[in-house]
């Protein structure tokens, strides 16, 4: 089984915010996939199901970003997963907006979410995807930088950029890794490309 988790903070008011778009990817996964998220428990939103052939499990923390370990600590543990199975999905400033990256081990990165799924698994040694939201442009800290929406010039590319997201995810899945980092590493939410993946992806369901 996939477990797949992305990052975020429960709530209405956090919904739009930078540091809630690994969030935003699993809702796209729940509606492609047809796995609704009805489930709560192991401080998680989660649901189970399958595409071709793959047991899914999707989640998002309901801990906060700072304690996101917690929850998938507790879903590995529930369902006899290993950290070998978990894929984070979060946000990352380090990219320019809109930039991908698999990263299969290695520290937080000063990513608090990242930084105590570390601490619980007790290894740096998971799949992490990350999504480059950049960095403050009008001299914000980036404790509100995360968690503020988007600036406007940038909104007409988040949901290309969480689309193109899923799209890596899905490829990850059916073709491995190194295709997905062959085809989505380094490359930001280009409106010509996600839809042809999206489509080839969609075939094989």
């Amino acid at each position: 089984m996939h477990l797949v988790v992305g990052l975020g903070n429960p709530g209405f008011k956090y919904k739009n915010m930078r540091h809630n778009i690994g969030y935003q990817v699993v809702d796209i996964l729940s509606e492609r996939w047809r796995i609704a998220l009805n489930h709560q428990s192991c401080s998680a939103r989660w649901g189970r199901g399958e595409c071709h052939g793959y047991k899914i499990l999707l989640a998002q923390p309901e801990t906060y970003m700072n304690l996101s370990g917690r929850a998938v600590f507790r879903l590995i543990s529930f369902f006899k997963l290993t950290p070998a199975d978990l894929l984070v999905i979060h946000d990352d400033l380090d990219l320019s907006l809109g930039k991908l990256k698999f990263v299969a081990k290695g520290g937080a990165g000063g990513h608090r979410g990242i930084a105590s799924i570390i601490s619980m698994l007790h290894t740096t040694e998971f799949l992490r995807l990350k999504i480059g939201i950049g960095r403050p442009q009008y001299g914000e800290t980036v404790e509100n930088f995360v968690l503020s929406p988007f600036y406007p010039n940038e909104r007409d590319l988040v949901a290309t950029m969480a689309e193109r997201t899923a799209d890596a995810v899905e490829t990850f899945l059916l073709s491995g890794l190194n295709q997905a980092m062959s085809l989505f590493h380094g490359q930001g939410p280009l409106p010509d490309n996600p839809p042809e993946v999206r489509a080839k992806n969609l075939d094989k369901f």
